[in-house]
């Protein structure tokens, strides 16, 4: 009597003696029938995918087996999934996939689709951090290789749910080629638990939305429902409720354990899909072995007859039942192809003890995130935008005489547009409108509603957007209307859109534009939502570069080189645009006019000045220099001026960049000064100032270095935000202590 499964080597003996005792037909059956009536399902189909499902089971042994010598470093499983091997084969192999961890077998099935595949050989590799893994190169696990077509996903809360409704979104728009074919399908699949996350409802909830007004959506999501999450169980019921009730979004069951019937269903959702192009859901009914991973002590929160009783329903089995009844392969002949798969699996497995590649060094790990393309951005950059005549009008911005930086924002966008022709505007109030504060006024009727077009009032959707449409070969350039709404929806930037040039090993990026108003000083108005002035979730996303406007004399090229990096480099980039300086015109007193500029065209920005990592000094001085950066700026200048007429003399020093901090370039821009005020609008805990003067210790800086900041506080309503918020009298006081 074998015991309750808790080890591979009870799995596999249950396995084996569950084959032999499936009852084999007297006669074989021709196989290319079905395997029943009605169904799509014959029986040269059902040999591909019992092969598929035999190999990712013999995959999740194998991994445990490099675990238990300290080789292996993944131990989630696929076995008890193996029934997704038909979702593949009901879809086509240049469908874009977005893959639960549990999607081993539908990998497989995939791989042996595409001719020269080596899914044995890539899944070990993923799972033992080594070098030679085809996607991440030993970065993490994940389910992922571009010639099949399958985008790496490490999430395991459905967060990437976001990013393929905006691929299905992006494929139907006009102008715009994807590389997928003109009747692609998106698949995605994610866990039953992972469908109660905020992330899986706010994507559902897009997809539905979309669908609803008649626009394509062209994704199937399949829901791998095993009944539970690490060890908290799904409400019986809950999930075929939940799913089946979304509007506008198609609903279909299928059984894990039933190849014939799942493959027919998931055969005909798939092609609803594509034809119809409009979403759906499979909600796919799986069980779990081996527990949740390889640490999970699954008899603690199981009972010894529920385990059990999953290993009726174990999909493999099921395949290999059909495969039986029909006398195409006896249960002898099963359990030499079962053999046959662990002989494959095991050589490679062993082949590789003692001799992985790793990841040896700081720069070969994060070679993704620092790679540079700098001649190539510096070119995207001084592009020529041609068609300005019609888009301006006649009346090109830089006839127009002096503009504020909201227009001269609005200007570069124009232009921006016709440089890119797969750039896209969109977010929420951004087309029709034209923006809360009118910055992308004009933008929808000068392009069109495919090209500027506005959104539902969900920012993680407005990111997934984003990043499914960079998959399909847009340049998204995504406004997200507050900085403090980013919040909601930070980890689609942290954990999707930076993190897929690292765990693709360069093969992937979305490169994109994030525009955000945000930063504090906003009269009127406001209260903490309206004038945060938090950018440290901004700063930790390693390969993020954040820019930070502060007059219009430069915003346009630094707008624009974000653009270049993005498009170059596949860079995500945050322009973060000050609210209080949009339509700020003057500097030192009213009608001075000195914080407006005139527009110049691309070809004669000054994009020297603003390339990533570099800093611009705006005012010259020997004496003291203030570092700075957004309503800094005009704070330290007109604090200069009341210095200089004390006679010290002030530099400023406009960082530009907050992300990666332009350390080196901030150093030269000192030389000659030996004291640094760091002028910080930011809070004194968790600022820039802090990274900005551990740069300078960091490289030698041998003057006197301090810094003011707001206070640790959120920014309140009304004239309350006088009193935390960094103010010119704190800055003065700052800068005449010696």
């Amino acid at each position: 009597m074998l015991s309750v499964v808790t080890t591979p080597q009870d799995l596999d003996e249950r396995f084996r003696e569950a084959v032999a005792g499936l009852a084999a037909a007297t006669h074989r059956r021709v196989p290319t029938d079905p395997v029943r009536e009605g169904s799509t399902l014959t029986g040269e189909r059902a040999l591909e995918l019992l092969d598929a499902q035999l190999t990712s089971r013999q995959l999740d042994l194998a991994a445990r087996w490099l675990r238990s010598f300290g080789e292996g470093y993944y131990t989630i499983s696929s076995a008890g999934h193996e029934g997704n091997a038909a979702v593949a084969a009901a879809v086509r192999p240049t469908d874009p996939a977005l893959l639960h961890y549990r999607s081993g077998a539908f990998y497989c099935a995939r791989a042996a689709q595409v001719p020269g595949s080596t899914p044995i050989a890539d899944v070990l590799h993923s799972a033992a951090a080594s070098r030679d893994d085809p996607i991440s190169g030993g970065r993490h696990k994940v389910f992922g290789h571009r010639a099949l077509n399958i985008i790496p996903q490490t999430s395991t809360i459905a967060s990437h749910l976001p990013r393929a409704m905006g691929l299905a979104f992006a494929l139907d728009r006009d102008g715009t080629d994807t590389g997928y074919p003109a009747d692609a399908v998106v698949v995605c699949s994610f866990g039953d638990a992972s469908a109660n996350h905020s992330t899986a409802a706010g994507a559902l909830n897009a997809v539905g939305y979309t669908a609803h007004q008649g626009v394509p959506v062209p994704v199937l999501f399949v829901c791998e429902d095993n009944g539970i999450g690490i060890s908290t169980r799904s409400p019986r019921g809950w999930v075929r409720r939940m799913l089946s009730a979304l509007p506008a979004v198609d609903y279909a069951y299928a059984d894990g354990t039933d190849p014939a019937g799942l493959l027919t269903t998931a055969a005909d959702v798939a092609h609803q899909v594509r034809t119809l192009r409009r979403p759906a859901v499979l909600h796919l009914g799986t069980v779990r072995f081996m527990g949740h991973a390889g640490s999970d002590a699954e008899l603690a929160y199981r009972s010894q007859a529920e385990i059990l009783a999953d290993y009726a329903h174990d999909p493999v089995l099921a395949t290999a039942a059909v495969l039986a009844r029909r006398g195409i392969l006896g249960p002898a002949e099963t359990l030499a192809r079962y053999q046959h798969a662990r002989k494959l699996v095991m050589e490679q497995a062993a082949s590789m003890r003692g001799r992985i590649g790793r990841l040896d060094s700081p720069a070969a790990v994060t070679e993704p995130l620092t790679a540079r393309r700098v001649a190539e951005v510096s070119a995207a950059a001084a592009r020529p935008a041609a068609g300005r005549e019609r888009v301006f009008g006649g009346r090109p911005p830089e006839t127009r005489g002096p503009l504020t930086l909201a227009q001269s924002i609005n200007a570069a966008l124009h232009d921006a547009l016709l440089t890119w022709p797969q750039a896209r505007v969109f977010g929420e109030d951004v087309a029709r409108k034209g923006g809360v504060y009118g910055v992308t006024r004009g933008l929808r009727r000068a392009f069109g509603s495919n090209r500027v077009f506005d959104t539902l009032l969900d920012e993680q959707t407005i990111l997934g957007v984003a990043l499914g449409g960079a998959l399909a070969g847009t340049l998204p350039i995504p406004e997200i209307q507050y900085l403090a709404y980013l919040h909601n929806a930070e980890d689609q930037l942290r954990g999707e859109a930076a993190s897929l040039r690292f765990f693709s090993a360069g093969q992937y990026a979305n490169g994109m534009v994030v525009r955000i108003a945000g930063l504090a000083y906003q009269k009127g108005f406001g209260g903490h939502f309206h004038n945060d002035n938090s950018v440290a979730v901004l700063r930790d996303i390693p390969g993020l570069a954040l820019a930070v406007a502060s007059h219009p004399a430069t915003a346009p090229a630094l707008l624009r080189q974000c653009l270049a990096l993005a498009e170059q480099e596949g860079r995500v980039c945050v322009f973060l645009e000050p609210i209080a300086l949009y339509h700020t015109r003057d500097l030192h007193t009213d009608g001075d006019g000195q914080w407006l500029a005139p527009y110049d065209e691309p070809a004669r920005w000054p994009t020297t000045e603003t390339p990533l990592g570099r800093v611009r000094t705006v005012r010259d001085g020997t004496d003291l220099a203030m570092v700075t950066f957004g309503n800094g700026v005009p704070m330290s200048l007109r604090v200069a001026e009341i210095l200089a007429r004390e006679g010290t003399d002030a530099r400023v020093v406009d960082l530009q960049w907050l992300a990666p901090l332009p350390a080196a370039s901030l150093c030269a821009a000192l030389d000659g000064v030996s004291r640094v005020l760091v002028v910080d609008e930011t809070r004194h805990s968790g600022g820039v100032s802090e990274a900005v003067v551990a740069a300078l210790v960091d490289a030698g800086f041998s003057g006197r270095i301090t810094r003011v900041t707001s206070v640790d506080s959120y920014v309140p309503l009304g004239p309350a935000a006088d009193q935390v918020l960094l103010r010119e009298h704190d800055i003065l006081a700052a800068a005449r202590r010696r």
